[in-house]
């Protein structure tokens, strides 16, 4: 008897990429097999992103094609373009169900009402070797340019009990790396709803960093403001915690920080930054910057580019800004012109390339740790990987596989990343 088949879409963050994964374990232990390339399904699910408008017109592509590719299959879309726009998603025709963000953990009771579902957690991490972990969703801050929190709902979290288990589930399925990942992961509070019982994040990661088999443990973005003096202890002298992080920057203006109503300033920022490397000097950082928000003059944007000579980040996610919808950004005045904002996105991926090639020559010469990711057959007899800190490696040798984790001499720097050799 024919397996029956399933596809899972993920269009944006983290937080995504995990909650899919959990849609694809519960299918499988209900008897269910992923479709491979070419096959059709029985049931597919797209988690839809809003962050931009790029974000809205690739997830509406996603739908379209499920439909077109998978003739008389349930198609249930979810996520937050799915949240801000259902009627968007009803006019494109051909889905099943339309299932709100408040109700993702509960998507399968729409086909399976009648079935015990499987418990919505993840066990592996399909094509990846780091595992992300869902410890908190929603947002309380409401920056003035994100549709997140309206999408998403208010903070909250899950226990350190639950969170404990999952990883220890991924660890004995072969897992070396998790990444601790959320909307807003500063706001972690074990979800206790009793002000004498909260546990922080600090909390948290000193809880995983005791689990027997973990080699590596991150955070995914956070706030420089919330990087306080528990949570840089917890990092700092942790047995797995990985000496990088990303540290959201979105603008090195105050003045543009104080518009888009976030709670920290430049400075803060590089205090933050500063404290973390006289610690440890090999300490990296990536971040998010948005060019080309409303009112961003020249003296704004070389504000940001300061930050970012000033800091050398190992990587950039930039994103031009965009408008949406119910955000109060979409209402100010002076928007920037696109092609002022074209040229300014343009120079900050030239610039960012330029920072992060003088941050790795800086590390040539030395012997380092690597895990092992992926191999790419355009390079034959090299495998890719990252450093503790985060920095992307080559290593020369055709006996690695991924998830092993290496100790290499770093030998040259190249515009890809890091080039090694196995260390003898």
């Amino acid at each position: 008897m024919t397996q029956k088949k399933f596809k899972v879409v993920t269009l944006g963050c983290r937080t995504n990429q995990y909650e899919s994964q959990a849609y694809h374990d519960q299918l499988v232990a209900l008897g269910y097999e992923a479709a491979q390339e070419g096959e059709q399904a029985e049931i597919c699910i797209v988690n839809t992103c809003t962050v931009t408008e790029s974000a809205d017109s690739s997830s509406r592509h996603a739908i379209r094609q499920l439909i077109r590719d998978n003739e008389g299959a349930d198609v249930l879309v979810t996520g937050c373009f799915a949240e801000r726009n259902p009627n968007a998603v009803k006019e494109l025709g051909g889905v099943a169900h339309i299932v709100p963000n408040k109700d993702k953990e509960k998507l399968l009771a729409r086909l399976f009402p009648e079935e015990d579902l499987p418990e919505f957690s993840i066990q592996q991490f399909d094509s990846h070797t780091r595992a992300f972990v869902k410890v908190q969703d929603g947002c309380n801050s409401y920056c003035t340019y994100c549709i997140i929190p309206y999408v998403r709902g208010r903070s909250r979290s899950r226990t350190t009990a639950e969170i404990v288990t999952e990883v220890e589930g991924l660890i004995a399925n072969g897992y070396k790396e998790v990444v601790l990942t959320g909307i807003n992961i500063g706001d972690f509070d074990g979800g206790s709803t009793d002000p004498q019982q909260t546990v922080r994040l600090a909390d948290l990661v000193r809880a995983i960093d005791k689990i027997p088999g973990l080699e590596r443990l991150r955070l995914s973005s956070i706030d420089p403001d919330e990087v306080d003096d528990d949570l840089t202890d917890a990092i700092l002298n942790g047995r797995t915690t990985c000496h990088s992080m990303h540290i959201v920057l979105q603008s090195g203006s105050n003045v543009i920080l104080k518009r888009m109503n976030r709670k920290y300033t430049r400075q803060i920022f590089l205090e933050t930054v500063d404290r973390l490397r006289a610690a440890d000097p090999n300490f990296t950082f990536t971040t998010d910057i948005i060019v080309g928000f409303p009112g961003e003059t020249q003296v704004d944007f070389e504000d940001t580019l300061d930050v970012m000579s000033k800091v050398k980040f190992a990587k950039i996610h930039m994103f031009p800004y965009s408008d949406r919808p119910r955000t109060r950004s979409m209402l100010m005045p002076n928007k920037v012109p696109q092609e002022m904002m074209k040229e300014r996105k343009q120079q900050v991926l030239h610039l960012s390339e330029q920072y992060a090639h003088a941050l790795r020559d800086g590390f040539v010469s030395r012997r380092m740790s690597v895990l092992t990711e992926s191999l790419d057959s355009t390079r034959p007899g090299q495998i890719h990987g990252h450093t503790d800190n985060f920095l992307p490696v080559w290593i020369q040798g055709d006996h690695l596989q991924p998830n092993q984790i290496v100790e290499v001499d770093l030998l040259a720097n190249s515009p890809m990343g890091l080039i090694a050799r196995v260390a003898c």
